[in-house]
């Protein structure tokens, strides 16, 4: 954002809504970053080592550290909270900046899912009008659906969890339904061991304990194992609905229905309903309001509603707000309990 006073402008409108604003640390744990997204996420970072050996970092993502500092003040209310400050994160792109400035607010703690939802979207809006811009996109989208698509599909709870768990990691996600398709692998001699082996350890006494494990729960571990979907054509049909639910992208008001025909389709029982989405104009001001099915990969921690809104400066589409529900992460990061939080944050680098 070119302007300071741009900036000083949305934060005035934030607060005005009943955000209240906070600071947060620049410096955080290691392990915070680490264990949520693992050690190949740690080459982004900024990491060194305080004097007592504890390896901390340079905060790479605000959402993280507003929902660290609620999390260490034992907080137990609804908060609506505000911040400004800077996000430090390597880039494997040379022209994209390390530091990014943001203003990112949340409400955190409250069950009013829907509601929050669209107070967050709302507030985005109305500060964007602030800004002077021709015209531009609001792309949404809802994880849930997604994870709602993988519970009834015919595939084994391991292969649920995995699809699940990498849907964010865009390459290996399709890296695995690759694996689903083609079997490519699956050593079929292998296949064929484990199941003589497994036919054998039937006919044995099941509370026999081998390695501390009783032979039943071996057994189940291994039924699970050889019934892989990649070995049958379920493999192939499971990738094939997933594709083309990703493939799904439409003006918001064709969404439900769009959804709809595609789950009855593949006879699926799902049902999508508006409230899926806070918003059902295709035109809200200067933007056009668009469904993507695949959108909302970019960080893994969203469970829900997940939105971006760019602008057009100059014949390109530039990302000014990215923002979405992320009712695990409170959890995640140490949390006995759930704590629902939805939030957005402004990219003040555009």
């Amino acid at each position: 954002m070119k302007s300071k006073n741009s900036s000083e402008i949305i934060l005035k409108n934030i607060k005005s809504k009943g955000f209240k604003l906070i600071e947060l640390d620049s410096v955080i744990e290691t392990n915070h970053i680490v264990e949520r997204s693992g050690e190949n996420f740690r080459r982004f970072i900024f990491s060194f080592k305080d004097q007592n050996g504890n390896e901390l970092c340079l905060r790479p993502d605000l959402t993280i550290a507003s929902c660290i500092k609620y999390l260490n003040e034992k907080n137990t209310k609804v908060e609506k909270v505000v911040y400004s400050g800077q996000a430090f994160r390597k880039t494997l792109n040379q022209k994209e900046p390390i530091i990014k400035n943001q203003i990112g607010f949340e409400i955190i703690g409250s069950k009013k899912e829907k509601e929050d939802d669209r107070k967050i979207l709302e507030t985005s809006l109305k500060s964007l009008s602030k800004l002077k811009f021709k015209s531009g996109n609001l792309i949404l989208s809802n994880v849930e659906i997604f994870k709602l698509l993988l519970n009834r599909l015919d595939i084994p709870k391991r292969w649920r969890l995995r699809l699940q768990r990498h849907y964010w990691r865009e390459n290996y996600f399709n890296d695995l339904l690759k694996r689903l398709e083609t079997n490519s692998d699956v050593d079929p001699t292998i296949v064929e061991i484990d199941k003589n082996k497994y036919k054998k350890m039937l006919k044995q006494n099941q509370s026999r304990l081998i390695a501390s494990r009783s032979l039943k729960e071996i057994l189940t571990r291994f039924d699970n194992k050889i019934k892989d979907p990649r070995r049958t054509k379920k493999g192939r049909n499971v990738s094939k609905i997933i594709k083309e639910f990703l493939k799904i992208n439409c003006p918001i008001k064709q969404a439900p229905n769009k959804l709809n025909i595609f789950f009855k389709k593949n006879k699926i029982n799902i049902r999508v309903q508006d409230n899926y989405f806070p918003v059902t104009k295709n035109k809200l001001g200067k933007l056009n309001v668009k469904y993507s099915a695949a959108f909302g990969r970019q960080l893994e921690y969203y469970t829900g509603l997940v939105f971006k809104i760019e602008i057009k400066e100059k014949s390109k589409n530039k990302n000014i707000i990215n923002g979405g529900r992320y009712d695990n992460l409170i959890s995640d990061l140490g949390s006995v309990k759930k704590i629902p939080a939805v939030g957005a944050a402004f990219n003040l680098n555009y």
